[in-house]
């Protein structure tokens, strides 16, 4: 798919980019990675604590790079792309660590550098050179990602497929009012701008109901629908899918005219130049998902978690390349898909929920046709809020976690202030992984037994040494994403 989604032009561009960025880093490598996910997926409370892990020394034993005592310092540097907003790493961790709040989700894309000094494992790299990484992370939604593959279809298409995916047993419901509101207008009639609000935005409500916990849908496209920015209210974002007619072009002056219009405006200002100026870019890639939540939600939400993977997968350019391509075009040689709050449950289902995701990735790659990049799945917290522990009821001893849910949590009726620490049992994963995306008609087989019980918990305190000195941030598995992500690169 990523062959169409890009022109002669593009690629021309795409080449003196690369060029011009492999001269910039001809004397300090630089490897830019891309975190991306779907929201709430966690991406700005990765990016947070991967720094912030390596600027204070963190507990990486699986960061071989850090467990051996190569890395000399890591310093934050100015941020390298002036069009692009900083990744504000200070504010978030004032806001994680003084407030025990989580930051804002991502809303736009930004950018942070962080240079890495180390001395090489091999002597002979020694001789000839310093050890110095600088680490391009970049952050954007993954929302957006998953627009581009609008590049590679027509407005029919669009429509046709946004139709079928409305009709689904998870989304029929919450589709219900918009295509009634389609199927009341006259696509053939003269444009009105009042109609082709009336129906975006009753599209985009439809979209953001499917967004909700108790459905966790995660294939929305277009993504701006849901995260607009400036461009809301533009003309680019006033537009939705109609009756799908592919016998005949769309009359012009119609409805259909402006709606087709407006849907080439956006791929044409929006899309497009989000993958040529950014994705293009990238030589390693993690994807964070939220698949607790579309565990419980049941298996039509990780049949559509599934669907949202392979068509990520699908825009991405993978493989190696050599020394003359690599001058020219970047290619992303290593993927890691992570599933994330890992810390919601206790250390007895990490293997599950890791199994479950690798099964997902699986899937999606053969969907996708995917080849050429190292793939990895792994099951994480980037930022642990919750310590483990065991209570006895009757004669069983229950595995718990204990942690401090966010003012307004519940569980079992109980409503939590955001102060008060509790233990809770979230529950196991199911041992065999099938079991998860089977469906019947669209729901769980039973949905009386949800999978996971699960609330959201306050990050934590951070701990102290004897000395007064206070530690990195507490995480689970963040140093194996790493040593994957850029530990061949720190060798």
């Amino acid at each position: 798919m990523a062959s169409s989604l890009t022109t002669f032009t593009d690629e021309a561009r795409i080449a003196l980019d690369t060029l011009s960025g492999r001269a910039t880093g001809l004397f300090t490598p630089t490897l830019r990675l891309g975190v991306t996910g779907l929201s709430r997926a966690g991406k700005t409370v990765f990016i947070s604590s991967l720094v912030h892990n390596l600027l204070h020394g963190g507990r990486l034993p699986l960061f071989e790079a850090q467990k051996s005592g190569r890395i000399a310092r890591a310093f934050l540097e100015e941020q390298p792309d002036d069009a692009v907003p900083r990744f504000q790493y200070e504010d978030h961790i004032a806001t994680l660590v003084n407030d025990r709040l989580w930051p804002e989700s991502t809303r736009a894309i930004s950018e942070l550098r962080l240079t890495i000094e180390y001395e090489s494992a091999s002597g002979w790299s020694r001789m000839f050179s310093a050890g110095k990484l600088s680490l391009d992370i970049v952050d954007y939604p993954g929302e957006w990602l998953l627009d581009l593959p609008l590049l590679g279809k027509s407005y029919a298409d669009f429509s046709r497929e946004a139709f079928e995916m409305a009709e689904l047993p998870v989304r029929a419901d919450l589709s219900r009012e918009w295509r009634d509101l389609s199927a009341s207008v006259d696509p053939d009639a003269a444009a009105d701008e009042v109609a082709a609000r009336r129906l975006s935005e009753s599209f985009a409500a439809y979209l953001k109901a499917c967004k909700l916990d108790d459905r966790a849908l995660s294939t929305l496209p277009p993504g701006r629908f849901l995260m607009p920015g400036d461009l809301e209210g533009s003309p680019a974002l006033t537009f939705a899918p109609l009756t799908p007619n592919e016998e005949r072009r769309a009359k012009p002056g119609s409805l259909r005219a402006m709606m087709e219009r407006r849907y080439e405006a956006y791929k044409t200002h929006v899309v497009r130049p989000f993958f040529r100026e950014h994705i293009t870019r990238l030589d390693r890639q993690i994807v964070l998902l939220d698949a607790l939540q579309a565990l419980n939600a049941g298996p039509g939400a990780m049949a559509d978690l599934e669907r949202a993977v392979t068509e990520i997968l699908a825009c991405f350019r993978p493989g190696r390349g050599n020394i003359l391509t690599d001058l020219v075009s970047r290619r992303i040689d290593r993927i890691l898909i992570a599933a994330t709050k890992a810390d919601h449950l206790h250390h007895e289902s990490h293997d599950r929920l890791q199994a479950i995701v690798r099964r997902l990735a699986d899937r999606a790659i053969a969907r996708a046709n995917f080849t050429g990049a190292n793939v990895d799945v792994v099951a994480m917290a980037a930022i642990r809020a919750t310590r483990e522990g065991t209570v006895k009821q009757g004669r069983d001893t229950l595995p718990v976690i204990l942690g401090t849910p966010l003012a307004g949590e519940t569980i079992g009726g109980q409503l939590f202030d955001g102060e008060t620490e509790t233990a809770i049992f979230p529950g196991d994963l199911p041992e065999k992984v099938d079991s998860v995306f089977e469906t019947a008609n669209g729901h769980r087989q039973d949905e009386t037994d949800p999978a996971i019980r699960f609330v959201r918990f306050r990050p934590p305190r951070l701990e102290r040494t004897a000395e007064g000195v206070t530690l990195s941030l507490p995480h689970i598995r963040l140093d194996r994403a790493l040593q994957f992500l850029i530990g061949d690169r720190l060798a």
